[in-house]
């Protein structure tokens, strides 16, 4: 069945809208690596004024690279390599904390029955509606009191006891899994951790993959809470070096190299995003509609 006319020209403009606005969104993001690959004076010269500035690298640099990784830090090609791995430390700790805890307390409200469970649900709930500055204060002293202060330990600790946006999300999930499932894993003399981790988990992996991309970018990203607890330089993730380097090379003249170091640091989140891209969509529509 051939469509009209009409639904032809409809979908052609929803298309053409759809194009146009993905490139007003990616032109930031040509526009640094554009930045990045030009000459010293080119990109002073765009930082200050777009006129006459080749939107296609003309003789691109791919120097200004590794001169940029090399000048994160005090330290000559150290700097850059304690900030990736700390990172990524960090970051690998959060995903296995918030997937391993989330999915445990959302197991326990969607399928154990005791007293106060929907009252404790709603409290949780109410968490959201606090923002991390009113307990940033409290947590940094609780922090300081057990010398946790200039560790990875404030960053990492706090994901391994969950978040309610993503417990929410679990306990959406599990309640929706039919029970004739929970009940042959009971005959077969399960426990529940045993039905966590043999049944439930195995069949929830949108929702997984969902906390687990969210985690990744917040985690990766994150600026706030490396800037309070983290001190010496050899404990900096990437954003805290970053943010170093822009202070320290923030001018004009070196606006090509600020662009080439921020391009690395956000490059892993963009690969995330497109290799998890068909889960992260279909997780996002997890509770939407109760089968």
């Amino acid at each position: 069945m051939t469509s009209s006319p009409t639904t032809r020209l409809r979908r052609f403009a929803v298309y053409t809208l759809l194009t146009l606005g993905a490139l007003i969104l990616l032109f930031p993001l040509w526009w640094m690596f554009v930045v990045s690959l030009a000459e010293a004076g080119a990109a002073a010269r765009a930082a200050v004024s777009s006129e006459g500035f080749a939107l296609v690298p003309v003789r691109p640099q791919w120097q200004n690279y590794p001169d940029a990784l090399r000048q994160i830090g005090t330290r000559p090609e150290e700097g850059f390599k304690d900030a990736l791995a700390n990172t990524v430390v960090i970051t690998a700790l959060c995903v296995l904390g918030q997937v391993l805890s989330c999915s445990l307390v959302g197991y326990a409200f969607a399928r154990l029955r005791f007293r106060g469970r929907d009252t404790l649900f709603v409290l949780m709930l109410a968490t959201m509606m606090l923002p991390f500055q009113v307990i940033m204060i409290p947590l940094f002293i609780l922090f300081r009191w057990l010398g946790w202060i200039d560790t990875l330990l404030p960053l990492v600790v706090p994901t391994f006891f969950g978040n309610a946006f993503y417990i929410f999300m679990f306990r959406q999930f599990f309640a929706q899994i039919p029970e004739a499932l929970v009940e042959a894993a009971r005959l077969d003399g399960c426990g529940h951790l045993r039905t966590w981790w043999t049944v439930m988990l195995p069949l929830c992996r949108p929702v997984i993959m969902l906390t687990a991309v969210f985690t990744f970018m917040f985690a990766w990203n994150d600026f706030l809470g490396p800037l309070i607890y983290l001190q010496s330089e050899e404990q900096y993730t990437l954003a805290i070096a970053l943010n170093s380097f822009r202070n320290q090379y923030g001018g004009v003249n070196q606006v090509h190299l600020l662009m080439a170091a921020s391009l690395v640091t956000m490059l892993p989140c963009v690969v995330v995003f497109f290799v998890a891209q068909k889960q992260l969509v279909g997780g996002l529509s997890l509770g939407a509609v109760k089968g």
